[in-house]
């Protein structure tokens, strides 16, 4: 094979990658997948998909080599096939949507930054307030992803119950929310909620998957 045909070959496994991120549900099921091993009708039931049309969508990301399987028992589990890599690939993509897209940049300033306009808190600040014990972590996932892998000492309240269990939270505390990633709108939600009721909180940058992706500490349920 020629240079020309090499460089050709790598650009047509490129294309292969990049066609099967060039859909809404593929990207999602990614963000799913990102917060630990599912199987096909957890996703379905999270993505809101259909069991025919999740695992469709399950297998042009495994063929492109974004996804990896395992299996347990009667299910089969889809995980990242390098939770480093697709995720910043994943990272990379919001960026240039954000910068380049206009309709992006719109719902951003529009519905993101119009909830939580503060500027969030990186992860290496969280490193140092954790390792200070400053904050108090509030994890706004379904119970079932902070099982999974949640950061270290957090504490669980997913979203729909928050306002039933503001009593767990404390009053005097920075409080610093994180969800499922940087479009993740439950972290929004929950620091524009908590906000309006006095207390003093803040969002992490992005959320679990690119915590665990940056080699950070985690913790998860035995």
């Amino acid at each position: 094979m020629s240079s020309t045909g090499q460089k050709q070959a790598i650009f047509a496994g490129l294309a292969e990658v990049a066609q099967a991120l060039g859909h809404p549900h593929r990207l999602e099921l990614l963000e799913h997948i990102a917060q630990g091993m599912r199987s096909v009708e957890q996703l379905s039931a999270r993505a809101n998909l259909s069991f025919a049309n999740t695992s469709r969508h399950l297998q042009i990301l495994r063929r492109a080599r974004l996804v990896d399987t395992e299996r347990r028992g009667k299910h089969v589990l889809y995980r990242l096939a390098g939770d480093h890599e697709v995720v910043d690939l994943m990272r990379a993509l919001g960026r240039v949507g954000e910068r380049n897209v206009a309709e992006v940049s719109r719902i951003m300033t529009d519905y993101f930054h119009a909830r939580d306009a503060l500027e969030p808190v990186s992860r290496k600040d969280m490193v140092s307030r954790l390792r200070d014990g400053l904050v108090t972590v509030l994890d706004v996932r379904p119970e079932d992803e902070f099982a999974l892998g949640h950061l270290p000492g957090a504490l669980n309240i997913p979203f729909g119950k928050l306002e039933q269990r503001l009593s767990e939270l404390p009053a005097n505390r920075e409080i610093v929310a994180y969800c499922r990633g940087p479009y993740c709108v439950l972290s929004f939600e929950a620091v524009a909620a908590l906000r309006a009721r006095g207390y003093l909180v803040r969002r992490l940058e992005d959320g679990y998957p690119e915590w665990k992706a940056a080699g950070l500490p985690i913790e998860a349920a035995a």
